[in-house]
């Protein structure tokens, strides 16, 4: 079995020792009863703020923040990094691109392992999805072709995995599963979609099936689906392919609501059955709300979940905010993130939250060379990744123009700037390819 290769990590300077502060390491015993995510998609609550992170730089000198390591072994991919447990975590493909590998590092940059895991999609755009979930000590990873992976996260060991894809008959479009795998209350979610069922639970500690809700004989998507709590009441929000957002009870795997009225036209193949809608993006919620978006024509909306959270009623419509693939933020009540015109095409928009109007659509740059892209927030600011020029940019989240502060490239790594950035205890986090590099953006 061929493995990725180590290339030596670049240290272009000391990274102090650093305490990871609303995190813990949890010992790594199975235990019947999960705790919160230490780390995993678009932060803690799957929204791209990290909220925990303060005392950031609110600018960064011409070349950028200061490289503390850069690694070039992660195999390809275009996964997030996972912080937990004082380790980073993340997920790429190997040598031969058909098996994903998990690799572990230091906080310092330097590897502790690679393991490989499961299957990796060789279809269209073959690069490794999944971002680490990581609870407990525990990675949960799911592969380009729907393999549930739960990984001992002190030695790299594979505790269960579980051949989802086959197991469900997933039913999925033509760029793999690039789901990342929701973990809370001792169970791990799933999306395959198809005509057996649309999400599962399976126990975090085994694998084995806890529950399966009914077909909505949708394709599953790419979106990493949501858990959410309104007035008490806890759901998963997800999306198929076939455009339908739906709401499912955690307990037992009931659909409790399901929304398709998203004002695209479908398509249709030479059968006359629907053909998948391309759903990317993990849905906002905030006070009872949902907000999706996702390209290619689909707009945008917003819905309002009713009292006892068994329906939703539409909101607004907006038609110009239309997110690829790189998420968005809401900031003191204003949505912030990119719009797609076409592949090589976008522009960058503020919408608010409670109408849906645009307040601004601008392009960032006027040869068109920084189009769109991912989008996070930290202590106040926009951290922004943008795909065709790799360009990190830090600005601020002024409703009335798109205010960059500072701005550096990404030079290190191959293939598309599709990863999203993450923060954590000061330091940026930025994945390109097989390459992750680590910025100090806090004194």
């Amino acid at each position: 079995m061929k493995t990725i290769s180590t290339i030596t990590t670049t240290t272009k300077t000391s990274l102090l020792s650093l305490a990871i502060g609303t995190f813990f390491l949890c010992a790594c015993s199975e235990s019947s009863q999960q705790g919160p995510s230490e780390g995993g998609w678009r932060g803690l609550e799957r929204d791209g703020v990290y909220k925990s992170e303060t005392g950031l730089l609110k600018s960064w000198l011409a070349e950028g923040p200061q490289l503390l390591w850069s690694v070039e072994d992660a195999g390809k991919g275009w996964s997030s990094p996972t912080i937990a447990g004082g380790k980073v975590f993340v997920t790429g493909s190997n040598e031969d691109g058909d098996k994903e590998v998990f690799s572990a590092y230091t906080l310092e940059g330097k590897n502790l392992y690679h393991i490989e895991y499961g299957h990796a999609w060789t279809g269209s755009f073959p690069s490794t999805r999944t971002t680490p979930t990581i609870v407990d000590g525990k990675a949960y990873v799911i592969s380009g072709m729907g393999e549930v992976v739960c990984i001992n996260t002190a030695n790299g060991k594979i505790v269960w995995k579980v051949d989802g894809g086959k197991e469900f008959e997933r039913k999925i479009g033509i760029w793999g599963t690039s789901e990342a795998a929701l973990v809370f209350d001792n169970k791990v979610i799933y999306s395959p979609g198809g005509s057996k069922t649309t999400v599962v639970a399976l126990d975090a500690a085994t694998g084995k099936t806890i529950w399966q809700s009914k077909s909505l004989d949708a394709f599953g998507s790419y979106v990493s689906p949501l858990l959410i709590n309104h007035k008490g009441k806890q759901q998963i929000v997800g999306i198929t392919g076939d455009n339908q957002l739906y709401g499912v009870n955690p307990a037992t795997g009931t659909i409790e609501w399901v929304f398709d009225d998203w004002a695209v036209e479908r398509k249709f193949d030479k059968e006359g059955k629907i053909r998948e809608g391309i759903n990317c993006n993990t849905p906002l919620f905030k006070d009872g709300r949902i907000f999706v978006s996702n390209g290619y024509d689909a707009g945008s909306f917003m819905v309002e979940l009713n009292e006892d959270t068994t329906g939703v009623k539409l909101l607004w419509r907006n038609k110009e905010f239309d997110t690829h693939i790189g998420g968005f933020v809401v900031v003191n009540g204003v949505i912030y993130g990119s719009s797609w015109i076409g592949n090589g095409d976008g522009k960058w928009l503020a919408v608010d939250w409670n109408t849906g109007v645009a307040s601004y659509e601008t392009a960032w740059s006027e040869d068109k060379s920084k189009i769109k892209g991912s989008i996070i927030s930290a202590d106040g600011m926009l951290y922004i990744y943008e795909e065709k020029s790799g360009t990190v940019a830090l600005a601020n989240p002024n409703p009335a123009k798109f205010d960059v502060v500072s701005e550096f490239r990404i030079t290190k790594g191959s293939e598309q700037h599709w990863a999203h950035l993450v923060i954590d205890n000061g330091v940026l986090y930025v994945r390109h390819g097989e390459a992750l590099l680590a910025f100090k953006i806090k004194d």
